[in-house]
């Protein structure tokens, strides 16, 4: 798998936020077949930041409704949480 396949969008939330601002960890979407090493590798790769800690976690399948219509199911995903090097940091969309 190529670099670039591996990390699939970061994840913005008020959560993460705040992670990235207090812990200098962020998060993001990965492939379903992404381990901890190819996670690590794309990050250090695609921002050039020294990565320390890389935890994985597998977000279930669920059911969900939109408004009257029956109920549908959400996809299973993966997600990535990366904590970075003291004083690295990754500005996407610091200043907005």
């Amino acid at each position: 798998m190529h670099v670039r396949e591996v990390l699939r969008r970061p994840l913005i939330t008020e959560k993460t936020t705040i992670q990235a601002d207090e812990l200098n960890q962020y998060s993001f979407e990965v492939d379903r077949r992404a381990n901890k090493h190819m996670v690590k590798d794309a990050v250090e790769t695609c921002f050039g930041v020294s990565v320390l800690e890389v935890r994985i976690i597998n977000v279930p399948a669920r059911m969900g409704r939109r408004g009257r219509r029956p109920v549908i199911k959400k996809s299973a995903w993966k997600k990535a949480i990366v904590t970075l090097k003291p004083g690295d940091r990754i500005t996407w969309a610091e200043g907005v």
